[in-house]
């Protein structure tokens, strides 16, 4: 198959796509480190004062309603509860230190998810790889904030309780009510479900992360204790929804070891890379329930070209003429993308750059108001849902035609028996390439948030999947995942559409 990722691009083209790619990332990079406050809290950015009082009614993804999480009434106005929360919140915000200015910065960015996406990313870098579970983990996260979030906007506008007036605060309140902190439902819906997720994690270390996210929004003066303390409780509740959502999706089978009808065992088919005796990563992954496909097997593609046939050696061949002739730019977008053992994974890599395309978006005079604080934190949750099934439809086309690597198959063809690839080939099949899919399903949301970028983001996605050719681990027909993912990114576009957050924006709601 010849996808748009590989199809006639002249070798010269591919290498300034690379280059392209890695200015891009120096630049988000650049921009995020642009975004720390150094001596001081840096002021919030101009989207983000645009009010949301419509964001309660945008659709939840696991929460079936924002009111079925209860948040008990605020303190009375002038009651000696809302007098205290006053006072405590001016003195604190009133007597900064470079402690109490270090949390106020970490957890009051411009892309808010940001302390618990990178807490997410160090706990996939810490286990054993496996794609798929890291993608739905990474889904499960951001939904989850996204849901606690949308629940929190529902109970502000419902009890309008106004910032507190605090001389000089830290960080400008924003313009939406602040009962309950919105920054505390984050922390505690995410925190709620890490501990879930990852239970070799210290689940204390997590809780006092929340508190430290709650405590956080006093020192920057914009919220009570009373706010913190509602959107702590409010976030764990969505989260406990989200943990009861994960042990139902089938993520826990295991696979019974036996290939299905018509999959034999050596060269025609994947075995572990030559001199391992590894078995295949979660073949059960391919079971799983996904977020917005009818099935995983929605978009799976028609077969590979058989071991042996002209066709897959003149890919193999192609791979190992790639690998000879690597060049500097290859080389840099193969490391960037390689999503090792130890690594956050393809995924990983992918929601990162994401995440530095909206720091970008909320700085950017091309903003236009759509990147509010509800607007950043679906945004991560579309791209993150959008590669979690991604990650499943992958894994259903790999286990479904559990096609050789070019690994073994170069040396097993006899063009080369002792090639090896630039970076470790994965425990399982090749066909397709799981990076690929994870790239065009980013591709379709984000072109989808941000449509002036939509080429770059094309570009992009086509030197992801071309680097794995590079690295020697892929053919080229294995960017077949490419269109797969595109096509479920549509899926979660057309399920944004219509999530209530476009009307709200071409409403000036």
């Amino acid at each position: 198959m010849t996808t748009a990722a590989t199809g006639s691009r002249p070798p010269g083209s591919r290498r300034r796509a690379a280059a392209a790619l890695m200015a891009l990332v120096v630049g988000a990079g650049a921009l995020a480190a642009c975004s720390g406050r150094g001596a001081g809290p840096a002021p919030a950015a101009a989207g983000r004062q645009r009010a949301e009082p419509g964001a309660g009614s945008w659709e939840t993804w696991v929460v079936t309603a924002p009111s079925v999480v209860e948040v008990a009434p605020p303190p009375g106005t002038g009651s000696e509860r809302a007098r205290a929360d006053l006072a405590e919140v001016r003195r604190l915000a009133a007597a900064p230190t470079p402690e109490s200015d270090a949390l106020v910065s970490r957890f009051g960015g411009d892309v808010p998810t940001k302390p618990w996406t990178d807490t997410v990313l160090d706990f996939v870098s810490r286990t054993a790889k496996n794609p798929p579970l890291s993608s739905r983990n990474y889904a499960l996260v951001h939904a989850a904030m996204y849901d606690a979030v949308v629940t929190a906007w529902y109970w502000k506008y419902r009890y309008d309780v106004a910032p507190p007036a605090v001389d000089e605060p830290a960080v400008a309140a924003g313009p939406d009510p602040s009962y309950p902190s919105e920054h505390a439902a984050m922390a505690g819906a995410a925190a709620r479900v890490l501990a879930a997720l990852y239970p070799d994690q210290a689940a204390l270390r997590l809780e006092e992360m929340a508190d430290q996210a709650a405590l956080s929004r006093l020192y920057a003066g914009t919220n009570t204790r009373s706010d913190v303390d509602a959107g702590l409780a409010l976030g764990r509740a969505v989260g406990d929804y989200f943990v009861a959502y994960a042990r139902t999706d089938g993520s826990e089978r295991t696979w019974d070891g036996r290939r299905p009808p018509g999959i034999g065992r050596g060269p025609a088919f994947w075995e572990p890379p030559p001199g391992t005796v590894s078995p295949p990563t979660d073949p059960a992954a391919a079971t799983w329930r996904p977020w917005v496909m009818s099935s995983p097997s929605q978009f799976r593609p028609g077969p590979p070209a058989p071991y042996g046939s002209p066709e897959l050696r003149a890919q193999a061949t192609e791979v190992l003429e790639a690998r000879r002739n690597l060049t500097p730019e290859q080389r840099r977008a193969v490391d960037f993308y390689a999503g090792v053992e130890g690594s956050s994974l393809p995924a990983g890599v992918v929601a990162s750059v994401s995440e530095a395309d909206l720091l970008g978006g909320v700085n950017s005079d091309l903003d236009d108001g759509r990147l509010t604080l509800p607007r950043t934190v679906r945004a991560m949750a579309l791209v993150t849902v959008a590669m979690a099934d991604a990650g499943i439809a992958a894994w259903d086309t790999k286990y479904t035609y559990w096609s050789p690597r070019p690994e073994n198959a170069i040396r097993d063809l006899g063009l080369d028996p002792d090639f090896t690839p630039v970076i470790p080939t994965p425990r399982f099949p090749a066909y397709v390439s799981g990076s690929a899919t994870y790239a065009g399903a980013a591709e379709a949301v984000m072109s989808y948030l941000f449509p002036e970028r939509a080429a770059t983001f094309r570009e992009r996605a086509e030197t992801q999947a071309q680097s794995r050719l590079w690295a020697g681990i892929h053919y080229r027909a294995d960017a077949a995942g490419l269109d797969m993912g595109r096509s479920i990114g549509q899926l979660v576009v057309a399920r944004a559409r219509g999530d209530g957050a476009d009307a709200d924006l071409a409403s000036g709601g």
